[in-house]
């Protein structure tokens, strides 16, 4: 599992990893996703997740948090962000540190 990278998320979305050379996994909707992210968890070190379907599987997702890998990160899709992949960001930096270092707003 030697820093091995996978993303997660819709086919457009997901493309420019795969040029990357990250490992792609099509997922159109939060079932796909779920059912992939259970296969792949045990082989990879880093997944990205898309925005739109990191958000619906924010209580599975804290399963990931148990663990030190693999880091589930959220990113915005091709048509933007959410908002919702920093605020996680965010949140689990209060929470590993018990302060804000990244945005300082409170």
């Amino acid at each position: 599992m030697t820093g091995k990278t996978a993303i997660v998320g819709d086919g457009d979305s997901i493309m420019v990893f795969k040029a990357a050379g990250v490992d792609t996994f099509p997922a159109e909707d939060e079932k796909k996703a779920k059912e992939v992210l259970r296969r792949i968890a045990k082989d990879y070190q880093i997944i990205f997740l898309t925005e739109n379907l990191s958000a619906p599987l924010e209580e599975f997702l804290k399963r990931f948090d148990e663990t030190a890998y693999p880091v589930v990160l959220s990113i915005p899709t091709k048509n933007g962000s959410t908002g919702y992949g920093i605020q996680s960001l965010k949140n689990a930096m209060e929470r590993a540190l018990g302060v804000d270092i990244l945005f300082h707003k409170n």
